[in-house]
């Protein structure tokens, strides 16, 4: 069965296309995406505007007949933080589906949070024993932590790279005062998330997952992507803090120069590397390893545990995403 699985993230919206059945690795063998951005349409009130709805509806048509001119049989489509927390986001998904026929599933918070610690699991194994994940997106922050497939705790907070750089960056460096403001924000909404991931217990491993982790890492001095995916790609706090206060002195342009950065991705570097720096500090973390699963990849983990037990399941619905128990 040839698959496109479609995620409407808040930087990138991305199109993968697997051939999948029972036991296959959720390895794409084409991919279609671009970095649409979709928290620079949002408005005063928080609302998508009707240019970024149509851009975003514009893609996902285009996203749709790719999927069939490589004779996809399904499409999963979701959406996450952009959507979710767009004052109108039901709007922005109906339009979606009249104009091009895709129905994008919103994923909550949660769900997200649980969904990408289902690929970590099964990336590094029950022998990792509680792993913690931590995942930066352009929208939201989440953590996750357990012992099993599913986590014991999953929660969501609106620390997204792109949303903070939005609200509190303004040039293409950082004035003093801004950096305070943003890691007092980070602060304050990262205490009681911190807390309700502690009360489970210390993990044996944690985990970063994202676009946002793999650079910060990569600057940090971990293997570049050309190495593969089964090179340990770890992470310490010592050299996120040295890199975060170098960072704060950078021009968007600079960072565009360290290694794993990409030009569109350089200005919420920064956003990042506090939100990340922060949270390790927080939960008493000196290093997180990078693993290469993340969201995409629980999706499809997900859709290929139906196939193994219903090859026939209904497609494109809440629970081939989330699952049931998310």
């Amino acid at each position: 069965m040839r698959l496109g699985v479609l995620d409407v993230g808040s930087n990138t919206v991305h199109l993968l296309l697997l051939d999948v059945y029972p036991g296959a690795q959720p390895v794409p063998y084409a991919s279609h995406k671009t970095d649409l951005r979709l928290v620079q349409y949002l408005d005063a009130a928080g609302n998508i505007s009707e240019r970024g709805r149509d851009v975003l509806t514009d893609f996902v048509t285009e996203a749709r007949d790719f999927a069939a001119d490589n004779d996809a049989d399904d499409l999963l489509a979701f959406a996450t933080s952009a959507i979710r927390e767009a004052g109108n986001g039901d709007a922005v998904l109906e339009h979606v589906k009249s104009r091009s026929g895709v129905n994008l599933i919103e994923i909550s918070g949660d769900q997200e949070a649980a969904v990408t610690f289902s690929a970590v699991r099964r990336w590094f194994g029950w022998s990792a024993g509680r792993i913690l994940d931590l995942d930066i997106g352009g929208g939201s922050f989440e953590m996750a932590i357990g012992d099993n497939g599913l986590p014991t705790a999953a929660v969501s907070v609106p620390l997204g790279a792109a949303r903070l750089t939005r609200r509190f960056i303004h040039g293409q460096a950082a004035l003093p005062s801004e950096t305070k403001r943003l890691r007092q924000h980070v602060n304050r909404l990262l205490t009681p998330a911190v807390e309700t991931v502690k009360a489970v217990g210390e993990p044996n491993l944690t985990v970063g997952t994202s676009k946002s982790f793999r650079s910060l890492a990569r600057i940090c001095g971990a293997a570049p992507k050309d190495q593969g995916p089964y090179v340990p790609r770890p992470m310490h706090l010592e050299d996120l803090r040295l890199w975060t206060r170098r960072m704060e002195a950078m021009t968007a342009d600079e960072r565009a120069e360290l290694p794993g950065v990409s030009e569109s991705r350089a200005a919420q570097m920064l956003a990042a590397g506090v939100v990340a720096e922060t949270a390790m500090t927080m939960l008493g973390v000196d290093t997180v390893q990078i693993c290469p699963w993340a969201l995409r990849e629980g999706v499809i983990l997900r859709r290929l545990d139906r196939l193994n037990v219903d090859p026939e399941a209904a497609r494109n619905r809440p629970a081939d995403i989330v699952g049931r128990n998310a």
